[in-house]
């Protein structure tokens, strides 16, 4: 399997986000690759206390979902708030295929609103949380995907422990 970002652009994403689309979709690849033959039971274990897989695919989709959220200049509703404080509760109703689902269905809301940008916004200024702390369009988008992919990362070495019954 070739890594996503050589195998040309992803159709109607400006060039200069490329980068951004291919970490995404690379990483939305790798964990429904790695996910194949999980036990469900094994979502919200912590080996060696490191976050669960629930955790990484709850957070991997929520940091996607704020992250754009601040590049569109909005600040996060109600409904983003209340799903930031429950990334990693424990919750036994939550399955495998609903948190692959919110996944892939964020990563490629992700990737529409790529396609959406307007390049000639990339520097343009952003405030992220209520702190307002200083970003711009480009910086939130890149970190969307550097984040993803270090989660999906962190993921992986779990899953392995955990598969292999550590």
């Amino acid at each position: 399997m070739s890594e996503l970002w050589l195998k040309g652009p992803i159709h109607y994403v400006p060039d200069l986000l490329q980068p951004v689309a291919h970490a995404l979709l690379q990483a939305k690849e790798e964990i429904n690759e790695m996910m194949k033959n999980f036990e469900e039971s094994l979502l919200w274990r912590r080996p060696a206390s490191v976050a669960s897989v629930a955790f990484h695919l709850q957070h991997i989709a929520g940091v996607q979902d704020r992250l754009l959220t601040y590049a569109k200049e909005k600040m996060l509703n109600d409904e983003q708030l209340i799903y930031l404080q429950n990334e990693g509760k424990e919750n036994e109703t939550i399955t495998l295929t609903a948190l692959l689902e919110n996944v892939n269905r964020q990563t490629e809301k992700s990737i529409e609103q790529l396609k959406e940008t307007d390049p000639n916004t990339l520097t343009d200024k952003r405030e992220v949380g209520r702190k307002k702390l200083p970003s711009t369009v480009l910086g939130l988008l890149f970190h969307s995907a550097e984040h993803t992919m270090r989660h999906t990362g962190q993921m992986l070495v779990t899953v392995t422990i955990l598969k292999a019954g550590f």
